[in-house]
């Protein structure tokens, strides 16, 4: 295939385009580049190469965050008290049952539960929430706790991780997010997450999970005080990772949102920061396209980047426009609100000229518009 670039990507672009495997350096080398439209382009050819008709998933999900309370020291984080907080809480389980009821009225399939490291909740009450969910709305499917909510958990437990991660599943735990995921480079873990995971426990919990059969999924947020070589190091590990076990089901990334923030403070006083440009989003959605050559969906991020340029993405790369999530409560906290309930995808993923369909927490197509 012919590739209109003279910058020195096209050998790049011609691996893509062949299906062949990108290095770390091919990757940095798209990172760099100024033909934005050329990489767009072959990710937008990998895409139809896992869809080939065109078909755009959504979910209709609710995102329940059944605690704020966290001992992790998360600079990011607009979100999340200390324990002892006055603003700390536990949802009642009358609250859970009517968020559950809410969703389910609404045609929802999934419920994203993320909370907190919370130091008072024991093994105990997890098994219970996830219990309570499945018995009283056998229709949702639980997906729930980030890497670092599981480790935290497990640890308090004086479990192993795996005698954890067994007991959520046994409970009715079908499908782990990749919340946390943030960088997946140690050096900006401790930077701005302390308190939580590290790399390598991040991909232990997920790699135990998916040798147990749960369902996964991979995140990045970017635009804080990484630099572009630790993006690209974040896909190719997760890359790696999928290489050994086959279980994250999508990559989805978003931007740094800095509002109410210690490290959008710290950032400013370190002489400013620059918030992440449309540019910057679609560039990592097309280069992760390329680099995340064993996963079969990417995801857009409407709730962070609104829902027109959540449109212009399918065409760099992703082929899911996410969860309508009815409820969002973390990335709300740093000042970010949009809004799209299940009309909205469908019409929206139609004017950008693809195929809607609601699909479940596993890709699988339930309803096709």
């Amino acid at each position: 295939m012919s590739i209109a670039t003279g910058t020195g990507i096209r050998h790049i672009l011609e691996k893509a385009y062949a299906g062949e495997r990108l290095t770390f350096e091919d990757g940095l080398a798209l990172m760099k580049s100024p033909d934005l439209l050329e990489i767009a382009a072959a990710a937008d050819h990998v895409r139809r190469r896992f869809h080939p008709d065109d078909t755009v998933t959504f979910i209709i999900d609710r995102n329940i965050n059944y605690t704020n309370i966290c001992a992790a020291q998360c600079s990011f984080c607009a979100f999340k008290r200390d324990p002892g907080h006055p603003e700390g809480y536990v949802l009642s389980w009358e609250e859970l049952d009517r968020k559950c009821q809410e969703l389910v009225d609404q045609g929802g399939t999934q419920v994203l539960l993320q909370g907190g490291l919370n130091p008072d909740l024991k093994l105990e009450y997890y098994q219970e929430l996830i219990h309570r969910i499945q018995s009283k709305f056998p229709q949702l499917t639980v997906h729930g706790f980030s890497p670092a909510e599981i480790w935290f958990l497990a640890r308090i437990s004086r479990m192993t991780l795996r005698e954890c991660i067994q007991a959520l599943r046994d409970a009715g735990l079908r499908s782990i997010p990749g919340g946390g995921g943030e960088i997946l480079v140690d050096r900006v873990r401790r930077r701005i997450g302390k308190g939580k995971v590290l790399t390598d426990q991040w991909f232990e919990v997920m790699e135990v999970a998916q040798e147990l059969g749960l369902n996964t999924t991979a995140t990045m947020m970017y635009g804080h005080v990484e630099t572009v070589e630790e993006q690209v190091e974040t896909l190719v590990r997760i890359r790696n990772s999928q290489d050994r076990y086959g279980g994250y089901m999508a990559f989805i990334h978003w931007d740094f949102q800095p509002g109410g923030t210690r490290l959008g403070l710290e950032m400013e006083a370190e002489g400013g920061y620059h918030l992440g440009t449309g540019w910057d989003y679609l560039r990592i959605m097309a280069v992760a396209r390329l680099i995340l050559d064993n996963i079969p969906n990417i995801q857009v991020s409407w709730v962070t980047q609104g829902p027109k340029l959540a449109q212009v993405a399918l065409r760099f790369g992703a082929n899911d426009f996410g969860g309508t999530m009815m409820e969002e409560n973390v990335v709300s906290a740093a000042g970010t609100i949009h809004h799209v309930n299940p009309d909205d995808a469908v019409r929206l993923i139609r004017d950008a000229g693809f195929h809607p369909a609601q699909r479940d927490t596993f890709y699988n197509v339930i309803r096709r518009f």
